[in-house]
């Protein structure tokens, strides 16, 4: 798509550099102050937050007064606190927006949807990062440079965009421009149980090699106790969750020019290792388990260790359902022979749908704005009145302040400590192919994977059979 295309996309006028948006490593984010919130006491109109520290920025929040939008999330826990404060966001700007919960199965088809027939029912919606190239491709949501570089529209002073986990901003970028504001978003990294681990003098793996000789040692089925586990249910965001950082740590590039290439030597040695892995030391059927499957066993006291979203620590802590309470250590993704650790980058995200009014655009970003605030993120964690407290906080400075920390902590040995170097360290926007056919690319490796994962192909003939599906769609 050409650039003067979407240029005329964004009804702002000032431009910021691309590569100012996306360059703040996260060391810097400790310049940031995290603004104190008096929640729970009576201030300027607003019930979870400090309205007055919003109306510090140098905007008029008042803008699109007004107008009606309504935003497409999934029923997550994270989502549902920021429903319960939606209506500070009216408070300050007048605008009614109504988050309309659907389904993880549902919103990506939805979502596309609406999009592509331009009918502009979602303003925004919870964008899966991997579809960012296709709404983009098509010309489907604007680029955000101009909004976040038009001072009327956004002051960044206040606002401090480069705040926000550079991964999860390379994730919703496409060729430099960013185009969603990351509300809520994961690193992968190890839990293990530290008790079993401490008894038998093992320490957490350093690499993927040193996690199956792990596996290996604590490994007693007789006892109900297997070794570790991985998702392997198919899917783009399921097998296709897990494989994608080994096949990126055994060293494998996508692309081989514009060609994507899914059987190269560092792919099957990747998949092997998965079968390998699993087949050995995992229960069975774990082919078919999701992460929250993994999540429950593990609190059960069944596995020995796991892969997966650092938001699973809230699970496998929460007292009320797990029986492993305070024998938890966690530790970050194995490296793999390439000396590589490599997280998947996964974070929900904000865009702009490009078939809106401008008053809507200026409404719908004032709403990714605001959802994207550090004031926001701590209403929605540690300072939310509920049970629930999120842990996907997009601020980098929040990974800095004491109470969220504090928060963190609770979880088990060594979280925050994995979780912040994994942020800083391991995230790589490029662990899955970034291209417009994704959707039909990510189904058929992961039909692939779990193909292999059960037996019905070898790991050879199961990425064989990709490639050559993959080359069809891709018209190689």
């Amino acid at each position: 798509m050409k650039k003067d295309k979407q240029d005329n996309q964004s009804p702002g006028t000032g431009t910021i550099r691309r590569r100012t948006i996306l360059k703040a490593p996260l060391a810097a984010a400790a310049a940031f102050a995290v603004p104190g919130l008096l929640i729970g006491k009576a201030h300027a109109a607003g019930k979870y937050m400090n309205l007055d520290s919003f109306r510090a920025a140098n905007i008029d929040w008042r803008m699109a007064k007004g107008a009606k939008i309504t935003v497409g999330v999934i029923p997550a826990g994270y989502f549902k606190n920021l429903e319960t404060v939606m209506g500070d966001f009216e408070a300050l700007t007048g605008v009614q927006a109504r988050l309309e919960m659907t389904p993880p199965g549902q919103i990506r088809q939805k979502a596309v949807l609406d999009l592509s027939s331009k009918t502009g029912t979602w303003a925004s919606h919870a964008a899966d990062p991997m579809y960012y190239m296709l709404y983009v491709a098509n010309g489907w949501i604007d680029p955000l440079d101009n909004y976040v570089g038009d001072a009327k529209l956004t002051d960044d002073s206040w606002f401090q965009f480069e705040d926000i986990q550079p991964g999860h901003r390379g994730a919703t970028s496409v060729d430099g421009r960013p185009y969603a504001v990351p509300f809520d978003g994961e690193a992968t990294i190890q839990i293990y149980r530290k008790d079993v681990y401490d008894a038998k003098g093992i320490r957490p793996a350093d690499t993927l090699d040193e996690y199956a000789a792990n596996a290996k040692r604590v490994h007693d089925p007789a006892n109900r106790l297997w070794g570790c586990a991985l998702r392997g249910f198919r899917g783009a965001g399921q097998n296709m969750y897990i494989y994608p950082s080994l096949f990126r740590a055994y060293g494998g590039e996508w692309f081989d020019g514009k060609r994507v290439v899914v059987d190269s030597p560092e792919a099957l040695a990747a998949l092997e290792y998965y079968v390998s892995l699993l087949n050995s030391y995992a229960p069975s059927g774990v082919e078919n388990w999701n992460w929250p499957d993994i999540a429950d066993a593990f609190g059960q006291g069944t596995l020995g260790s796991y892969i997966d979203a650092h938001g699973s620590a809230a699970v496998v802590a929460n007292p009320e359902k797990s029986k492993v309470v305070g024998k938890i250590g966690f530790a970050r993704w194995p490296k793999g022979p390439s000396g590589k650790r490599v997280t998947s980058i996964w974070n929900w995200s904000f865009p702009i749908n490009g078939a809106l009014s401008k008053k809507d655009k200026h409404a719908t970003w004032l709403f990714a704005q605001w959802a994207g605030s550090r004031e926001v993120q701590i209403a929605t964690s540690y300072d939310f009145p509920g049970a629930y407290k999120r842990t996907g906080a997009n601020r980098a400075s929040l990974w800095k302040d004491p109470k969220f920390l504090d928060l963190m902590g609770k979880f088990g040995h060594n979280y925050v400590k994995a979780a912040t170097e994994s942020f800083a360290k391991d995230t790589d926007p490029d662990w899955r192919p970034r291209l417009p056919q994704w959707p039909a690319v990510g189904d058929t490796m992961a039909t692939a994977i779990q193909s292999a994962l059960v037996g019905q192909a070898t790991p050879k003939k199961a990425l064989k059979e990709a490639q050559k599906k993959i080359d069809q769609i891709l018209k190689v």
